[in-house]
């Protein structure tokens, strides 16, 4: 039986605010001249925090019979999505070493001069050497924190390759609730895989099924949210490619302000070699490697901050997670 036309409104009301949403993802993502920022991913992960309020605001409209199947579907993606944010924040957590000694060996220049011992540069160096073979151990580690923990989350979209999900009365089980979760698994699957990109590791399957969805899916959810979708995945996906296409190391984490730290700590390494080798003296040099610490100080401080803003909206995901489950197991009692 199709659903009475007031929850239909509900369910299309649903699906033309997750449109507007990933919309706006996308004229965020485009708004940024760099690439996978900070302000990008978080503003990603306040989206999949939405999404799934609001998808527990709908619940409470759609008047869902008590004891069905529909709360152990749900359950199952809100498991889902805390076991991903359990991988993300373990992932982020591995930057707070990294910051902290980007740090540290910032504060050990404060006051260098050239005229002091050389031997202040050589330990310095030293210092970023065994910081950037800590960068290599943490994406080491991330790597395979994606292999053994994320292939059970299933990212990749679900096609249309159940016949059973060709027919309306599928998408429409429990007032169109089914369907909306179905979409929802797949949006879900999207940000999580941008937020694994750009935070943990970068792995190419994310971004593969798109146009499989869509194609497959187009009649059922309506052409402005597929667009919505696939115009999303494009974008970031073509994104994390060249950026891929242009790192001398496959698989790599993608967050921009990660990747600048990296490149200024390699810069003032480069400049203290010379120094130390005597090839310098100058004042032009000095002024030169002032520059590289206020820049090696102003990446690191940016990716501290941005660190514990990722962190801070975790775990307000995860307190909205058990909220929602309590909330609807208190629903499917009554």
């Amino acid at each position: 039986m199709d659903p009475p036309c007031n929850q239909l409104a509900s369910v299309g009301g649903f699906y033309s605010m997750l449109s507007r949403e990933l919309d706006e993802l996308h004229q965020s993502f485009l708004s940024h001249n760099v690439m996978i920022p900070i302000q990008f991913l978080s503003k990603v992960l306040s989206s999949l925090h939405s999404f799934h309020s609001q998808l527990t605001t709908l619940v409470q409209k759609l008047h869902l019979p008590v004891g069905e199947k529909w709360l152990d579907e749900y359950m199952d993606e809100s498991s889902r999505l805390w076991e991903a944010c359990l991988v993300l924040k373990s992932g982020v957590l591995g930057m707070e070493n990294y910051h902290s000694s980007g740090a540290n060996i910032a504060s050990s220049l404060d006051g260098y001069h050239h005229h002091s011992n050389a031997q202040v540069s050589r330990q310095v160096i030293r210092a970023i050497v065994g910081c950037q073979r800590e960068v290599i151990v943490l994406e080491e580690e991330n790597k395979r924190l994606v292999e053994t923990r994320v292939e059970a989350l299933s990212l990749q979209f679900e096609g249309n390759n159940n016949i059973v999900k060709n027919e309306s009365s599928w998408f429409n089980a429990f007032n169109g609730f089914r369907g909306v979760l179905y979409a929802m698994r797949n949006v879900n699957s999207l940000l999580i895989s941008i937020l694994f990109s750009g935070l943990v590791y970068c792995r190419p399957p994310f971004w593969q099924g798109a146009a499989a969805f869509r194609e497959g899916h187009m009649s059922t959810f309506g052409s402005a949210f597929m667009d919505s979708v696939a115009r999303l995945q494009r974008r970031v996906g073509n994104e994390m490619d060249q950026i891929g296409g242009q790192s001398a190391s496959a698989g790599m984490i993608m967050l921009y302000e990660f990747r600048q730290a990296k490149i200024a700590m390699e810069e003032l390494k480069v400049a203290l070699e010379i120094i130390s080798g005597g090839a310098a003296g100058c004042e032009s040099d000095q002024i030169d490697i002032q520059e590289k610490l206020d820049r090696l100080k102003s990446c690191f401080g940016l990716l501290r901050c941005g660190v514990e803003t990722i962190i801070g909206q975790l775990d307000d995901f995860f307190d909205e997670i058990v909220e929602g489950r309590k909330k609807l197991m208190g629903m499917s009692r009554t």
